[in-house]
């Protein structure tokens, strides 16, 4: 069974999996995607506490559904509302009482195609367009991809604060509000599309690059967005940004297997061993890629970024990356975005194309911007460029002043080695 300790490391890494298809299910039922988070963690209570004594369940994203479920069926009781969700409830409570098991193994096999409708619909519910679309965003994050407050603020770099009362705010207006939770007619998929997309790149960049912790990757996030991507596809097979958006997820994660050295420490694009990437992956990429722009010649904010990724994925080693190419999309980027993050990748890719000097010109430009202060990206690509200028001692300075910024363990580890690294060099040159 294992220590108690290791059960609940195991309750916890399974609630990342699976609470965004229990909170998607059970919204279906209740309408209401507040009441519904607070039965999943109901669910998650009982299974710290019943985990540990018990061992964990062959199908522990079942039970935590079968839990929730009894959940949700109790709270209509004590509402006295049973008869007005009889419709709703029918199936449920057909599922999940007729055996009287807790187990609930058979019920979720029956309906798992049922929930990935639901974790759609989730989707769309919480990026209705009663919320503003910030508000959208982090309440699509925190139930669907179940990221934290702190990981979302760190994402869109506002105080943690914020984050919390738009998630709050989100739920109690989509309650007001009576938002319907069902697929969206064809007609209202463009005003919600943005707001979709933006969530599942933004759930798939918190698996590929981890803002805290202390693993580098989350494949499982990687995961979820992927197959959300696919499913966009599927229901919006017509739509350009949302084949972009696939190729850059499909290309990016083809990568996965060779950012991690056998040491745990992450490996640099430019040093990784490209024999290690997941070509097949990339295949799936370059299609996607080229269905999105048969459907339409406008530069999408996702395809370009699916075009920077393509440059990379079809340089066979990193001195064949046509460096030149990936700056010019980054300007047609900036245009299109207006993001100082952009700008500071198209230092990067300018550095490599025309020199560090131009690459530091254009970072010293926007390092001042107010979104970017404590970004630790800002002082990590300064460092870098100093130390190839040859300017060692302030390199140094840069990379530790990163180390400290960083919220990601492994990140950090490799920002105090480049310190090390340019303070002995400081010291031989």
């Amino acid at each position: 069974m294992g220590t108690e300790q290791d059960v609940r490391r195991r309750v916890e890494a399974v609630w990342r999996i699976e609470s965004p298809r229990v909170v998607a299910a059970l919204a279906h039922v209740t309408r209401d995607v507040g009441l519904a988070e607070d039965f999943a963690q109901d669910a998650l209570v009982a299974a710290m506490e019943q985990w540990p004594v018990d061992g964990v369940p062959d199908n522990p994203g079942a039970w935590l559904l079968a839990v929730g479920r009894r959940r949700t069926i109790d709270w209509f009781r004590r509402q006295e509302a049973l008869a007005r969700k009889e419709v709703e409830l029918g199936r449920v409570l057909a599922l999940s009482l007729a055996s009287g098991e807790m187990s609930g193994v058979a019920d979720f096999e029956a309906v798992e195609e049922d929930i990935e409708d639901d974790l759609l619909r989730l989707v769309f519910t919480t990026c209705h367009p009663v919320l503003a679309p910030e508000a959208r965003v982090a309440l699509t994050l925190r139930l669907l991809g179940g990221l934290t407050t702190a990981e979302i603020a760190r994402a869109y770099l506002v105080p943690e604060a914020t984050v919390a009362q738009r998630i709050v705010r989100a739920k109690k207006k989509l309650t007001s509000a009576g938002a319907g939770f069902s697929t969206p007619l064809p007609s209202e998929f463009a005003e919600r599309l943005d707001s979709v997309l933006e969530v599942v790149y933004l759930v798939f960049n918190e698996g590929y690059s981890a803002t805290a912790g202390s693993d580098w990757l989350r494949p499982e996030l990687c995961h979820d967005a992927l197959r959300l991507g696919r499913v966009l596809t599927g229901l919006l097979p017509k739509e350009s940004e949302v084949w972009a958006l696939l190729a850059l997820m499909e290309i990016q994660s083809s990568r996965s297997g060779a950012r991690v050295g056998r040491d745990g420490e992450p490996v640099l694009l430019l040093e990784q061993d490209r024999g290690r990437w997941d070509w097949a992956a990339v295949g799936r990429g370059l299609a996607a890629l080229e269905k999105a722009e048969s459907l339409t010649d406008s530069l999408g904010v996702y395809w370009l970024q699916a075009a920077i990724a393509a440059c990379h994925a079809r340089a066979r080693t990193a001195e064949q990356t046509d460096w030149q190419r990936i700056a010019d999309l980054y300007g047609a980027l900036v245009v299109v975005t207006r993001s100082p993050v952009v700008e500071l990748n198209r230092a990067v890719a300018l550095s490599m194309s025309a020199g560090p000097e131009a690459g530091l010109a254009v970072l010293e430009g926007v390092a001042e911007t107010p979104s970017l202060e404590g970004y630790h990206l800002v002082p990590g690509v300064r460092g870098d460029l100093l130390e190839r200028l040859g300017r060692f001692e302030e390199a140094q300075e840069e990379f530790q002043r990163a180390a400290e910024l960083t919220q990601n363990e492994a990140e950090r580890r490799v920002y105090l080695r480049r310190a090390a690294d340019a303070a002995a060099l400081s010291t031989g040159h």
